[in-house]
Order: structure tokens, then sequence, then C-alpha cells
């Protein structure tokens, strides 16, 4: 079978290319992958995201607000209650190619290293 013809990615402005950096910088915080790993399970609190992730009330609070800043990370009021979650569900199938990636590699080089 003859190979495909590749197809030119789409043309992306420099403005575009900034945002997007933004975006990745966003998620190179581990607390901030903390945050989102917890969120994976649903809405939450800020009280029970600090409860899942281990950080402090003030970590959580900043991170959450870098995380919805970037619109990755939603808020509502409930009362006295602010309640979070994910607002962008493409985070989801990114989090997961990343994560399979990473596995693969991972046992690949187990593999190279015990054969």
């Amino acid at each position: 079978m003859p190979a495909k013809p590749k197809t030119a990615p789409p043309a992306v402005s420099d403005e575009a290319l900034a945002m997007i950096a933004s975006w990745f910088r966003v998620l190179s915080e581990p607390s901030r992958l903390k945050i989102l790993r917890a969120l994976e399970e649903g809405e939450k609190n800020i009280t029970e995201l600090v409860t899942a992730t281990g950080l402090t009330q003030a970590n959580v609070s900043r991170h959450v607000q870098s995380l919805v800043d970037a619109g990755i990370v939603g808020r509502r009021k409930a009362g006295l209650v602010t309640i979070c979650y994910i607002a962008d569900p493409s985070i989801h199938q990114l989090c997961n190619t990343v994560c399979v990636n990473l596995q693969e590699r991972l046992s690949q080089q187990v593999k190279r290293l015990s054969g």
C-alpha cells in the first residue's frame, strides 16, 4: 500500500503560539496536575482539594486561580463554598495521551535495562 501523503499542519500565528505555550506552562506545575487529577473524579470544593492533594489551602487557591485564568478549571459559588470543576474537557484527552505515552516509554526502558 502506498503511504498516505502527509498534510501540512494548519498555520498558527505567533500570537496563538504564545497562548499555547502559556497554556502548557500552566500545566507544567506538578501541584496543578494534582488538582486536575483530583477534579477528574468530579467537582470538589477547595477544602476537598486540600485533602485530595495534600497542599495547603493557600496553595490550592493560588493554583486553582492559575487554572481558572487558563480556562482549564471553572469555579462556581454554592452558598459560602467555592466549587471547582474541569471547564475544558479536552484536558482529559491530553492527560490520557501523555500518560499512555509515558507508560509506554517507561515500559520500553525497563525492557532494555532488564534485557
